[in-house]
């Protein structure tokens, strides 16, 4: 994009005549840094161009939903002993179970109680299928199988944590109702059958069953999880440009004003990218101004997000495909569609999937094959597609991704997040150039380009960090 020397004061009107020259004015470049070379900054393109949220607090504040009707799945916390399902009729009582993540929805490694599963009284009529042992005989040879069995709650005796462990559970009592799919009754179980749940084992709330003329149950709902913002103030400025500078004529470019301007606007994109990337989130409040420093997209992937390791000679459509089966998971609130910024040596190794290549002869067959498709992007980047039967992965060439980053990419999940300019009381604190900062007594020309800005990481579970190795 060519730097003109006329300006206007507002984003996406035409120049109006007003020149750059003109005394200490503050011209609004906003989204209109995007344009300058979009290729060689691929991540701050998309986020000016897509995914702009602006803000009016530079610590900003917002909230994470993951919808947990989706889940509903828990395990079984303490072994039940087999036992008889007697006439037909079998009742399990204090049984305890526990979820794998916690009121926000986010994965946990130790047990949570089941807040979905409602309080004393009110849980009367919830369904729920766990995975069991069923002994015909109760004989213990071999007949045993596991299966679906399902229980229809009688009673909640409420959320417990565990003895001597972090662990937490829901107890409760119930009926069994069907297993492996038939109802239960004395015909088909005899007196003589066994049930059993191990530790550990996988259950699933199915729905509610409750009598005619019932009341109404209790209810339950997602807790929304709060995750904080900076908002980063970056400066680019030239060198005091002397009055003896601006007047002379140079080779090559006979205007170096203008030059080393359009230098230093790539240089103050550039910064940004850097800082949407890489940067590590912070604010600290000791000086006499805080200094606030945003959130980057790969080490917060990292600390928070999903990690993925491949190896570049070895991967198969296997290795890649089961990383994928969980990260696409939509009940952790991902999107079909990713935006993967990747380096040359990782792009490079996915234009080598098809036919003769390693990972067709790895695994032997052509229907197994990822569909690899390059196509020209949406702001002037070749994209590298590829599809999958979990969702689709867009690389793009991400020129930052080298040297210590070179077998990296970093998989975005746009829906997820945000770039957030500071703007409020008719304040626009997006990327600005403010000319003439010298001090009245020099004899020369100082300009400055100033953003303050962050980016906001929702989910970042739907965000991951790709690693191969040699």
């Amino acid at each position: 994009m060519a730097i003109s020397s006329k300006y206007s004061n507002n984003t996406g009107v035409a120049p109006q005549g007003v020149s750059i020259n003109d005394n200490r004015r503050i011209y609004n470049f906003g989204e209109r840094i995007a344009e300058l070379n979009p290729v060689a900054s691929p991540f701050f393109t998309y986020l000016s161009k897509v995914s702009r949220k602006p803000t009016d607090d530079p610590v900003f504040k917002f909230l994470e939903q993951r919808h947990q009707w989706q889940r509903r799945n828990f395990e079984v916390e303490s072994a039940v002993s087999a036992f008889n399902p007697s006439g037909g009729a079998a009742s399990v009582s204090n049984m305890k179970i526990m979820a794998k993540y916690d009121v926000y929805g986010r994965t946990t490694t130790v047990g949570q109680p089941c807040g979905f599963i409602l309080e004393e009284g009110d849980s009367v009529g919830q369904v729920i299928m766990i995975e069991g042992s069923f002994d015909v005989d109760g004989s213990g040879g071999g007949a045993a199988i596991t299966c679906p069995i399902g229980i229809r709650i009688t009673n909640n005796d409420g959320d417990t944590a565990a003895s001597g462990s972090t662990d937490g559970y829901t107890q409760f009592d119930g009926t069994i109702i069907s297993i492996n799919g038939k109802p239960i009754n004395a015909t088909d179980h005899p007196n003589a059958s066994t049930i059993a749940f191990a530790d550990g084992a996988k259950g699933v709330v199915i729905g509610s069953a409750h009598p005619e003329g019932g009341k109404a149950p209790d209810g339950w709902e997602d807790a929304l999880y709060d995750r904080e913002g900076y908002c980063q103030i970056f400066k680019t400025a030239m060198k005091l440009f002397s009055g003896t500078a601006m007047a002379t004529r140079y080779r090559g470019e006979a205007d170096e004003f203008k030059r080393i301007w359009r230098d230093k606007l790539m240089e103050h994109k550039m910064d940004l990218e850097h800082a949407m990337l890489f940067g590590v989130g912070g604010s600290d409040e000791s000086g006499s101004g805080p200094v606030r420093k945003t959130w980057g997209i790969l080490p917060y992937a990292q600390q928070y997000g999903t990690s993925m390791a491949f190896d570049y000679s070895s991967s198969t459509y296997d290795s890649f495909l089961d990383e994928l089966e969980s990260y696409f998971a939509p009940e952790s609130g991902n999107s079909g569609d990713k935006l993967v910024l990747a380096s040359r040596k990782v792009i490079a190794w996915f234009n080598k999937l098809g036919d003769n290549t390693f990972l067709n002869n790895t695994v032997g067959s052509s229907q197994y094959k990822m569909d690899v498709q390059n196509i020209q992007g949406a702001f002037g980047h070749m994209v590298t597609k590829v599809n999958t039967i979990f969702g689709n992965l867009h690389f793009v060439q991400e020129p930052l991704l080298r040297g210590l980053y070179e077998d990296y990419a970093i998989a975005v999940d746009l829906k997820n997040v945000s770039y957030r300019p500071l703007v409020g009381n008719s304040q626009n604190r997006d990327t600005h150039i403010t000319t003439n900062i010298q001090g009245n007594d020099e004899d020369g020309r100082r300009d400055q380009v100033l953003t303050e800005a962050g980016l906001e990481i929702q989910l970042p579970e739907t965000h991951a960090v790709m690693k191969w190795v040699d």
